[in-house]
């Protein structure tokens, strides 16, 4: 009666196994099938986002040009908006990364004034008013830096199409002088200033900036200390001139797209 009971535990628990195998066999190809469409369902959702975060190359070089307006700030004019000439700019950049880039120009423009403009007593012009419509010649490099990451804001990065940025550098200056102590004079000037950029596609960009180029000369306005006081220092007596213009430039030269932590090493 025991061996008889024993015998049919055994048999009950083979079966159990037996049936948990056959179950196991059966779930397999199951858990197959929701693995593969799981995998689907992935690709079909995130391929396109890392699709699109391709499609934002990041660009090492710029070409454009600009025009504007500049204005001429000295012995005789300290008014920002006023007689403002022309001018004209040609430029290359060259962008380190999102934030920073270094920009070679050139431009031509023209600055006039007046020594009746201001009410300061100039002796050698006690008698007769002093004018001047001189043309400036200037080619130097800057340095920007952006506030934010510039870019179309489509990739990993977080670029914002509107991005503030500020400048500086140096430039070399030809005057070319119709009035004055001399007929013409070279000499440096520092720009700093600061502008906004905005990204209209991948490979064009608007720009608008202003600048004030401190010279380390005195003759943009064709004389030198026209209030016969002696000055020395690098700054001192010296003219300055303003800039105000709108950049157009084309982005081109991408960058590896397969080697996006270049700028990470």
């Amino acid at each position: 009666m025991i061996i008889h009971f024993i015998n049919k535990i055994a048999s009950q628990r083979d079966k159990t196994i037996s049936a948990a195998s056959v179950a196991e066999v059966s779930l397999d190809p199951v858990l197959k099938v929701f693995a593969r469409r799981l995998l689907a369902l992935c690709l079909i959702l995130f391929f396109p986002a890392y699709c699109l975060a391709q499609e934002d190359p990041e660009y090492k070089m710029e070409i454009g040009a600009g025009v504007g307006l500049m204005g001429y700030i000295g012995d005789f004019n300290a008014n920002f908006t006023k007689d403002l000439q022309p001018m004209g700019t040609i430029m290359a950049r060259y962008n380190f990364d999102t934030y920073m880039g270094l920009k070679f120009n050139a431009s031509y423009g023209k600055i006039k004034g007046s020594s009746s403009d201001v009410k300061d007593y100039f002796p050698a012009f006690s008698n007769e008013k002093y004018t001047f419509d001189n043309t400036l010649i200037g080619a130097g490099v800057t340095f920007e830096c952006n506030f934010w990451p510039y870019g179309t804001g489509q990739d990993y990065r977080g670029a914002k199409r509107l991005v503030p940025y500020l400048f500086g550098g140096m430039e070399m200056t030809y005057v070319d002088i119709k009035n004055g102590d001399k007929k013409n004079d070279i000499s440096a000037n520092i720009p700093l200033g600061l502008g906004i950029k905005y990204k209209i596609g991948k490979r064009m960009n608007l720009g608008v900036e202003w600048a004030l180029h401190f010279s380390l000369c005195d003759y943009y306005d064709g004389k030198k200390d026209p209030f016969d006081i002696k000055s020395s220092g690098a700054f001192k007596n010296t003219d300055c001139y303003s800039a105000l213009q709108v950049t157009f430039t084309y982005s081109f030269m991408a960058r590896c797209k397969v080697c996006h932590n270049e700028d990470e090493d």
